[in-house]
């Protein structure tokens, strides 16, 4: 075989430049710490690995989710604290309130502290959750849900403008969490099993109250004394049909009222009304055509700020009046009304709130499982292609010998020629 001084020399730098490049490559994976530096060093294991990433940029995506979730449900639980305090304030204030020994600067130094409470409550209502993003507004979260309106007779009410939609957010791939409340579903509703609500005065077909009674008939409760009876859970209310004579009533599917007794006496020293399981005590001097309704309360007044207004009303036109018994009992049945609303407002507060907290708690728990799922994309993708720094080291000496072998080598054969040996 005829072999020329280009031959070998072609040999010996083709050897050089190959120990040279897989030293190099050793080199590289031991500077990135990765055994797959390009996908053509294994391109099934690049190819799995990509995958993971993804996976990993998914996870994370929805961690991040989980944080802004997170810091609008805390926002959300500290304005539901604030409003749940108010109204354990307020329901101190109608206590003190139904004091008789107050005088009218009294009442009126209770209007004021209270009126204070009212506001602080529209404030927390329309409460933003940095952003500018209101919190209970719904999908109408760009404008105040809360707005002050003329009641055309010169007073005026609170009217919530936002929708009855909750804002949602992904918090992973098979759920997706509720990341905020309703106005209405906070300030205008009572919790289920709210019990019944008694309210005296003139209501409307609509059972909309238009003015007061005429005597100074009181009422308590009502009491529960029989929750299986049939009626249980309907409308029921007490007419005077005389000042010793009254009917009991009860509301029918067509918004009407169909008397269930009539020509019963009353008593005005004490008298007791038992109808669908319920009993109301009823004391006072009554007129023909006075009313006291009781009803479920989620369908008497569920609107928070309406029971505010009610309280402050009857509290801020007294002064200045004679006190009369008439007056007397409208100011002692509105505050009892007004002490069972707050009640069941606040009832709804905390089940809100309870409802947040549990959801809180949820993100702590998808954390905690999302953690350990990263855990596990970082091992799988730490065994694809993550590289053995043991192995690469006897490689990369392995290597570095190849190639000073390989440049000895061609130092040696550089200075042969074939002509030594003529």
């Amino acid at each position: 075989m005829r072999i020329s001084s280009v031959t070998m020399f072609e040999q010996s730098v083709s050897s050089m430049n190959r120990q040279q490049g897989e030293f190099l490559k050793v080199s590289q994976q031991i500077a990135s710490g990765r055994r797959v530096v390009n996908p053509s060093d294994d391109p099934q294991a690049a190819s799995r690995a990509v995958g993971v990433d993804q996976a990993k940029a998914v996870t994370q995506q929805y961690a991040d989710a989980r944080v802004s979730a997170r810091n609008s449900l805390s926002q959300t639980e500290s304005v539901l604290n604030s409003v749940n305090d108010a109204i354990a304030s307020a329901k101190t204030l109608m206590v003190q309130a139904s004091s008789d020994t107050l005088s009218d600067a009294d009442r009126q130094s209770v209007a004021s502290e209270l009126r204070g409470i009212y506001e602080t409550v529209i404030g927390q209502g329309n409460a933003t959750d940095g952003n500018g993003r209101h919190l209970f507004g719904g999908y109408q979260d760009s404008s105040a849900p809360f707005v002050k309106k003329a009641d055309g007779a010169g007073g005026e009410y609170i009217d919530y403008v936002g929708d009855s939609n909750t804002r949602e957010q992904r918090i992973d791939a098979s759920r997706l969490m509720k990341v905020s409340e309703n106005g209405e579903s906070i300030f205008n509703s009572v919790p289920s099993g709210a019990g019944y609500v008694a309210e005296a005065g003139k209501f409307n077909a609509q059972g909309e109250r238009i003015g007061d009674n005429a005597g100074s008939v009181t009422f308590s409760g009502p009491q529960v004394i029989d929750n299986g009876n049939s009626d249980y859970g309907e409308s029921f209310r007490v007419v005077f049909t005389s000042d010793t004579e009254y009917s009991v009533e009860k509301e029918n599917t067509t918004g009407g009222w169909d008397t269930l007794t009539s020509g019963n006496t009353y008593d005005p020293a004490s008298s007791s009304v038992s109808a669908g399981g319920l009993r109301l005590e009823l004391k006072g001097e009554a007129v023909a055509g006075d009313t006291v309704e009781f009803a479920p309360a989620d369908e008497m007044n569920t609107n928070l700020f309406q029971t505010f207004e009610k309280a402050l009303k009857v509290l801020e036109n007294e002064a200045g009046n004679p006190v009369s018994p008439e007056r007397s009992a409208e100011r002692r049945n509105t505050l009892n009304t007004v002490m069972r609303e707050f009640d069941n407002s606040l009832d709804n507060v905390l089940t809100k709130r309870a409802a947040v907290g549990a959801r809180l708690n949820e993100l702590d728990v998808v954390d905690s499982v999302a953690g350990n799922r990263m855990l596990n994309y970082e091992q799988t993708l730490s065994d694809l292609v993550d590289l053995d720094y043991a192995q690469a080291i006897s490689d990369y000496s392995l290597r570095q010998v190849g190639l000073q072998a390989s440049q000895k080598t061609f130092a040696d054969m550089k200075g042969m020629s074939l002509f030594n040996y003529l």
